[in-house]
């Protein structure tokens, strides 16, 4: 199939071309990200490959469905960015990359928590500067902490037994409780019963209607004193306006989020010689218990290159009419 594949970087390029070895189609890579002002360099190609700050809600679905479209494939595990209903209107397969390396983001979660509590970007600077003293410094044992998982599928399972393995008290919030984590120990509560008991609270669930905002100003008024709010998920679980006001006011004493709401127009580009016009991106960068990486928590090779190797074998038994356990319907998310 040729595919035309957007928001692509050299990273892209290189393992999508070398895992092609084996299935041989025809990519047109592009740098831009898709959109109303880029779908027509999808002209003359059978599918689009896509990631997740690409714009397909019903205007750019009927663009490329026009244009001869018929298989959307996200290298990515969400699909809040396609408007799935319109794609089946428009007879367009939907697939994605449900897991790719939990171990990845889970692990970059740790280090979120880790170098928050030890302060280890503040740490650093002051090395470099040749200042070695320790005032201000101070951190917290894990051992014995409270912490909350909200979402407890594969991410959040591997996040579990990590945290397990620091001896933390670990509570979770999920409508199908893990095994995994119910046999470490972990206690399922209620959302506000979790906000009240943790004192690190990370975000592993995906984005749908009723995450969006999953913490916002009613949330984080029922969160403990200092609190540790943590999101390596979706950007838009966080109420980032509700976020800075906790900041502010203390509630919230450690931030640590890869992935922002509005992160569309930053993340993956060199903006270093640039303004940033966001301004409640740049009030969060001036925070010095906020530290922001930008959506890098998936990127490692074994990430990348599973994300090669199952998007292009969704691509292929799209292609040959096989059925794909990878597609999105409008029954998965209802579900």
């Amino acid at each position: 199939m040729k595919v035309a594949v957007f928001s692509t970087k050299p990273y892209d390029q290189r393992y999508f071309s070398n895992t092609n070895d084996g299935f041989g189609h025809e990519f047109t890579f592009f740098e831009e990200k898709l959109d109303m002002n880029t779908v027509r360099l999808a002209n003359g190609h059978g599918g689009v490959c896509v990631f997740v700050n690409d714009v397909l809600d019903r205007d750019v679905l009927k663009q490329l469905a026009d244009q001869g479209i018929k298989l959307v494939a996200l290298r990515c595990a969400g699909f809040n960015n396609v408007d799935i209903e319109a794609a089946e209107e428009f007879g367009m397969h939907v697939v994605r990359v449900p897991a790719y390396s939990p171990h990845a983001v889970a692990e970059h979660t740790i280090t979120l928590i880790l170098a928050l509590n030890r302060r280890i970007n503040k740490s650093h600077a002051r090395i470099r500067e040749g200042n070695f003293a320790l005032d201000g410094l101070m951190g917290f044992d894990l051992n014995d902490h409270p912490v909350g998982i909200v979402g407890t599928g594969k991410i959040g399972e591997i996040v579990a037994r990590i945290l397990h393995g620091f001896g933390c008290k670990l509570y979770a919030f999920d409508p199908k409780p893990s095994p995994v984590c119910e046999e470490l120990g972990v206690e399922y509560v209620s959302l506000d019963e979790l906000f009240q008991k943790s004192y690190i609270v990370t975000l592993h669930c995906p984005l749908m209607p009723q995450t969006h905002h999953i913490i916002d100003a009613e949330a984080i008024s029922k969160m403990q004193e200092c609190v540790m709010l943590i999101n390596t998920s979706r950007g838009a679980l966080i109420d980032t306006k509700a976020v800075i006001d906790g900041l502010k006011s203390r509630k919230i004493g450690y931030l640590g989020i890869d992935v922002y709401e509005e992160e569309g127009d930053l993340f993956f580009k060199d903006l270093s010689d640039e303004i940033i016009q966001d301004d409640q991106f740049a009030r969060l960068l001036m925070f010095p218990n906020v530290m922001v990486t930008a959506h890098q928590a998936f990127f490692t090779h074994q990430a990348v290159q599973a994300i090669a190797d199952t998007t292009l074998q969704n691509i292929s038994e799209i292609e040959k009419g096989e059925r794909c356990e990878n597609e999105v319907t409008s029954e998965l998310v209802k579900s």
